[in-house]
Formats: C-alpha cells, sequence, structure tokens
C-alpha cells in the first residue's frame, strides 16, 4: 500500500486531529502519559516522575513536561 493511499483512508480523521490541535506524533507517548498518571496518582511528586520518565523514554525534561501540558489540555475548539 502507498502513502497517498493510507492518507486518503483516514484524512477525515486526519483532518479532525489536525483541527483539534492533536499531533499524530504523541501517540508513540500514550504509554508515558498513563505511566505518569499512574505515578501521580500513587503520589509522586511530578519533578521526580519526569525526571524518571525522560530517562526511560530517552527524551528530555522539557519534553516530557510538553506532553503532560498537551494530554492534559482540551482539545481545540475549532474542531467541532
Amino acid at each position: 500500500m502507498k502513502v497517498i493511499e493510507i492518507l486518503n483512508l483516514n484524512k477525515e480523521l486526519l483532518k479532525n486531529f489536525r483541527q483539534a490541535g492533536i499531533r499524530i506524533e504523541d501517540v508513540e507517548y500514550i504509554e508515558l502519559y498513563k505511566e505518569y498518571q499512574s505515578l501521580y496518582n500513587n503520589g509522586e511528586k511530578t519533578t521526580y516522575i519526569v525526571s524518571v520518565l525522560a530517562d526511560k523514554y530517552d527524551i528530555s525534561e522539557r519534553t516530557v513536561y510538553d506532553i503532560i501540558r498537551r494530554f492534559k489540555s482540551d482539545c481545540n475548539l475549532l474542531a467541532v
């Protein structure tokens, strides 16, 4: 299957994601955010969680903070 065929099959979904402010590459970080929520709900401090997750996923702490912020935010209201 060609790239254009996959894009065409998912065109409306991808447009809706974009209008809602969702980055498609964020799908890579779903498990990271689930781990963040679990650790946070267990009473761990955010700075500790961010440090652990940055090491585990081999990304910067700033990136972890950005992911958390994006995943906590509401979707763009223009996506109706």
